[in-house]
């Protein structure tokens, strides 16, 4: 017999745990049967509680989480870099709309409520130099100011990208470019950083 949970009791646990969840994470949370779990999150969100962010990722309807929490979720492992970290440690001018990340997986790109979301594969030895940051209220993974520069030069490197001419370095830590440039092992990158100097 399917263990039946109601809308109250589901709110209460799981907005306790954070505004996005897996059904993994309802499974554990309210100790029910897959099954279960299946029916729950479909009810819920024909109902309108719950919005269906992609598969196997939910969230409240009534308290959708910040773009940048969704992009370290939507795909994980991930953290925030490129161009949007850039960005958000003013490295460059421009805004960007586009949330850009590196993964350990193979690249993907998502479209959510109307927000695209791009994820990058760096290989495992150059997936580091990222951390938790506090931004408006929520814990995000995001690439300190260096590795997040590094990150998009290794694809202006491979020719994937073309390379911004406004990028602000003064505020930068050389050393550490030079120690997360020694990760992709690629002569041609460690080239490129030091003409930027």
């Amino acid at each position: 017999m399917v263990k039946k949970v109601n809308w109250i009791k589901f709110d209460r646990t799981l907005r306790r745990r954070g505004l996005l969840f897996s059904p993994l994470e309802v499974r554990r949370q309210l100790r029910i049967l897959p099954s279960a779990v299946s029916a729950l999150l479909h009810d819920y969100t024909r109902q309108g509680g719950l919005v269906k962010l992609r598969n196997g990722l939910y969230c409240f309807a009534d308290a959708q989480p910040s773009e940048l929490a969704m992009a370290n979720r939507l795909y994980a492992p991930s953290y925030i870099s490129f161009e949007y970290a850039l960005a958000y440690y003013h490295v460059i001018p421009e805004t960007v709309y586009t949330i850009t990340s590196a993964t350990s997986r193979p690249t993907r790109a998502f479209t959510v409520a109307d927000k695209r979301f791009e994820y990058h594969l760096l290989k495992r030895p150059a997936f580091t130099g990222y951390g938790p940051l506090k931004i408006n209220g929520d814990t995000i993974l995001i690439a300190a100011p260096e590795k997040a520069l590094v990150d998009y030069l290794y694809f202006v490197d491979l020719k994937k990208t073309s390379l911004n001419e406004r990028l602000r370095l003064q505020s930068l830590t050389w050393s550490r470019v030079e120690a997360y440039v020694k990760l992709f092992g690629r002569s041609s990158l460690r080239k490129l950083v030091k003409g930027l100097r």
